[in-house]
């Protein structure tokens, strides 16, 4: 199995209690800012884990447990040295000599898994990579003698709960900074030394070495070169591609690994509102291209080759407030994998258990013809062409590169979600009315609402035969967002209109109106739109119309906009409003 993706996106617990609960073994490599770590699973339960700091060493858990003493740990370490080749990881050199019993070892074992997990729940971003083949190839990740490893599984649910506890209460008494952050504390806790999990993951005969290390801190600082980067993944897993083809390919991976050099055309996936793609391919190859790809247009992105979990990581994107994409490759499945029949199959039982799921699928150009049709009917929303990444001895890097443009075009214009945006800053203005209680701070809240939905927007107080326009956004031209000063001018409510209408009836219009105050009296203050649809919606407190919030699109053209969200505001800032007025001290009639 293959899965990699956005800490961002889906958070460590969800990746463990996801390998977990699917029984998988391999080694989970870790990458953030602040270093790498691993996590290595045997069907499902921890048997190692790598903190990233150096410093973090079982055989340091162990002394400050006061399992071991400084003279047992300087005895072990020297036969550990002394045994050469044949040379055992601490812990069970530890056994094998009767220092440490086997309940001891497993709580020195689960504390630094615990301190690992800890520390990567600490991490806002960072990406994840499953790798089957690390905890395959070898047994020394076993850290006791073959009649014990089975017994030396440990319960990664049991752990991660145990993790998260601790997490809480530093996170309760605001000492999580200093837990990892502190020199002090650093330099008293276990470290491991090693950035890649060997036999030697638990010794500590390179302890005199540890201080001539450049210390991690400067680790920000060397440079990386993603060419190279991408042609080292690529040769190690798609072997065959030829010489030429593998120089444009990691060329134009390289290209979208620099986000503060690369540049597009297309117009960036606005903020809170970008896909959450997962991609569910055969294909190592075509896999790191749509990773690369999309995080260089920052967009999240997960990538697996097995069908167990895809729920988890859809359920999640969801819950998370995304807009999950399932990208599924059809091209030139594997043998031993599903047919093109039972990958239809499948996308249509998604289709059904998730309705608002967006699926696209890749299939070969020749193939679009025929297998578009029941993709399409099953539910896919786009069926898009993409060369066998398999067939590398003929793979064309322009052809699998212009596809793969095609997928980021679509993923980047097709997902721009302005209604998410909208809900995203309704929620933020209801929580900022909730902590206001004047008029005029309530009033400008819904006119920087209103701006979002509309290219311009003006609120107006309510008198009583007029109303006076206080301030505006967007309505004296520029990009300047900013609200203006009270503009003060007059609509007179005396004879018959559409503003005098929703004054009276307290309901919102949106839609054109052949009122003549609208030329006559507003668009003599403020530009005429280019549109003449337009928005009035009342504020109401008390029964009574307080203010109109007006907004139109402008010089833009006439677009959807969720008016109901600003109705629904509007109602709630009338509520703030009676609320603050209850909250006012009452004068007291009694005088002296």
């Amino acid at each position: 199995m293959s899965f990699s993706g956005d800490l961002e996106h889906l958070p460590i617990v969800d990746v463990i209690q996801l390998l977990h609960s699917t029984r998988k073994t391999g080694t989970l490599f870790l990458e953030s800012s602040k270093g790498s770590s691993q996590l290595v699973f045997n069907d499902g339960y921890f048997v190692s884990a790598n903190h990233h700091s150096n410093k973090y060493r079982i055989g340091q858990i162990l002394l400050d447990m006061r399992i071991i003493t400084q003279k047992q740990l300087d005895e072990t370490l020297r036969m550990q040295k002394d045994a050469g080749a044949d040379r055992k990881p601490l812990i069970a050199t530890l056994i094998e000599q009767g220092i440490i019993k086997k309940d001891d070892a497993y709580k020195g074992l689960e504390t630094l898994i615990e301190m690992t997990i800890v520390e990567i729940l600490t991490w806002t971003s960072g990406t994840f990579n499953l790798d089957v083949n690390k905890a395959d190839i070898s047994d020394e990740y076993r850290y006791f003698p073959e009649t014990l490893k089975e017994e030396m599984l440990l319960n990664a649910q049991s752990i991660l709960m145990d993790a998260l506890r601790i997490y809480d209460e530093h996170i309760r008494d605001g000492t999580l900074s200093q837990l990892f952050f502190d020199t002090e504390d650093v330099q008293q806790n276990c470290g491991i030394e090693s950035s890649e999990i060997t036999s030697d993951l638990l010794g500590l005969d390179v302890l005199d070495d540890l201080d001539k290390k450049i210390p991690d801190v400067f680790m920000g600082l060397r440079d990386h070169d993603h060419t190279e980067e991408h042609r080292l993944f690529i040769e190690q897993n798609s072997p065959g591609l030829k010489h030429e083809e593998l120089g444009a390919l990691c060329s134009y991976l390289a290209s979208l690994s620099i986000p503060t050099t690369h540049t597009t055309s297309r117009a960036p996936i606005l903020p809170g509102t970008a896909p959450a793609v997962i991609v569910y391919s055969f294909s190592p190859l075509l896999r790191h291209i749509i990773a690369t790809s999309c995080r260089g247009d920052g967009i999240f992105v997960m990538t697996t080759d097995e069908e167990a979990g895809l729920d988890m990581i859809i359920e999640q994107s969801i819950c998370r407030d995304s807009v999950p994409v399932l990208i599924v490759d059809v091209t030139g499945i594997p043998e031993d994998k599903p047919s093109a029949d039972l990958m239809l199959q499948m996308v249509r039982s998604k289709r059904l258990r998730y309705p608002t799921l967006t699926i696209l699928t890749l299939v070969l150009p020749p193939g679009l013809a025929g297998l578009s049709l029941p993709l399409l009917e099953a539910g896919v929303r786009a069926v898009l062409p993409m060369p066998d990444s398999r067939q590398l001895e003929n793979l064309a890097a322009a052809d699998i590169i212009s596809c793969n443009n095609v997928l980021r075009g679509y993923l980047v214009t097709s997902f721009s979600a302005m209604e998410r945006k909208a809900i995203r800053s309704f929620d933020d203005a209801a929580r900022s009315l909730d902590k206001l209680s004047e008029p005029p701070e309530i009033a400008l809240e819904l006119l920087k609402f209103a701006s979002t939905l509309f290219d311009r927007a003006v609120t107006f107080v309510v008198g009583k035969d007029e109303l006076i326009a206080e301030k505006g956004i967007g309505v004296r031209g520029g990009t300047v967002e900013m609200p203006t000063a009270p503009m003060m001018f007059k609509i007179p409510l005396k004879q018959t209109s559409i503003f005098q209408d929703v004054v009276a009836k307290q309901k919102l219009h949106f839609g054109i109106s052949v009122d003549s105050l609208l030329g006559d009296v507003l668009y003599k203050e403020i530009p005429k739109p280019d549109n003449s649809r337009f928005m009035l919606v009342p504020v109401v407190s008390f029964g009574k119309t307080m203010a109109l919030i007006y907004a139109d699109f402008g010089n833009s053209v006439c677009r959807p906009a969720p008016t109901e969200l600003m109705d629904s505001l509007c109602r709630h800032a009338g509520v703030v409003l009676d609320f603050a007025v209850y909250r006012k001290p009452k004068v007291s009639s009694n005088t002296k």
